[in-house]
């Protein structure tokens, strides 16, 4: 029987108190991993009608995991780019719950596809991701070249 996980995810200002808070521990977290925590690869300021930041919390409002989602490229891509997304140690479901929120937001905001690069050092997301349906996919931007990254992507 699968455990029932009581958290709600809503959309947020990437900007706000709350929404620092996770992306601090996440590049807290990232620096500890791969050496680099992130912080270059995603703007606040990038708010987009096709795109989100959504934050996840548990019933008594305990704030559990962050993602952010994005067009890659122009503004009417069909590729979304899922950016940011960190579940704190310990909430068991809140990653897989977070990643079907981008996921079921990027259908909506009409992508045909999400991708992401994550560090080939961050086993723990690799293997996420690929138990998620991800494959590798072609880098773009930053990533081309870039050994220590992994793109990876998944058809919606």
């Amino acid at each position: 029987m699968a455990a029932r996980h009581d958290f709600v995810i809503l959309a947020a200002d990437a900007a706000s108190a709350e929404a620092q808070l996770l992306l601090d521990a996440l590049s807290d977290a990232l620096l500890r991993i791969n050496g680099d925590s992130g912080r270059s690869s995603f703007d606040v300021e990038a708010a987009t009608p096709r795109g989100g930041f959504y934050l996840a919390r548990d019933t008594a409002g305990e704030l559990l995991g962050c993602a952010a989602l994005r067009p890659l490229g122009e503004a009417d891509s069909a590729i979304g780019e899922l950016k940011r997304m960190y579940a704190r140690p310990g909430s068991a479901g809140v990653g897989a719950a977070l990643l079907a929120h981008v996921e079921s937001q990027a259908r909506q905001h009409g992508y045909q596809a999400l991708h992401l690069s994550t560090r080939v050092a961050n086993t723990r997301a690799v293997a996420f991701y690929a138990k998620h349906g991800y494959a590798p996919v072609i880098a773009w931007g930053k990533y081309v070249g870039a050994a220590q990254s992994t793109c990876l992507g998944k058809t919606l």
